[in-house]
């Protein structure tokens, strides 16, 4: 059975780190990226938000991720009180070098997952080298059209 105590200084505490975070227990929805080959993989830790309450979106390279965990309502006293509830919100710059069109999300076991390729156009690419009297010619092709 959990006894509740009076303590205001530890009520303040708790409601100090709920608002600012602490190393151990931040504010904002934890979360880790990594960089898988032409793809990177990112991880947030939503335990005990419902599926329906999270929402992604993309406007330009601004990826936002909202959450919500919901208070529960009844007919009881709450003797302990440590989960944050309420929304959540975190938002992350992605790079010019990912294709924001083809992100893939799912949800399992409390974690949202997404998927982020990188663009064709910041993939490592094989250059043709011509012989220089292509290159020769090119510039005199350039040089007819400015003329």
């Amino acid at each position: 059975m959990l006894l509740r105590t009076a303590d205001p200084f530890r009520d303040f505490d708790r409601l100090t780190q709920q608002l600012l975070g602490t190393t151990s227990r931040p504010a904002v929805m934890p979360m880790d990226a990594w960089r898988e080959g032409d793809r990177f993989v990112i991880e947030f830790d939503l335990p005990g938000i419902s599926r329906d309450t999270i929402d992604l979106d993309v406007e330009r390279n601004v990826l936002t991720v909202r959450a919500e965990r919901v208070a529960r309502n009844g007919d009881w006293e709450m003797l302990a009180s440590e989960r944050p509830r309420g929304a959540f919100s975190r938002q992350l710059v992605l790079g010019d070098n990912l294709d924001l069109d083809r992100i893939e999300a799912s949800y399992e076991a409390g974690v949202l997952r997404l998927v982020v390729p990188v663009a064709e156009k910041a993939k490592p690419r094989r250059i043709q080298i011509g012989s220089g009297q292509e290159a020769v010619e090119g510039s005199t092709k350039a040089q007819a059209i400015e003329a």
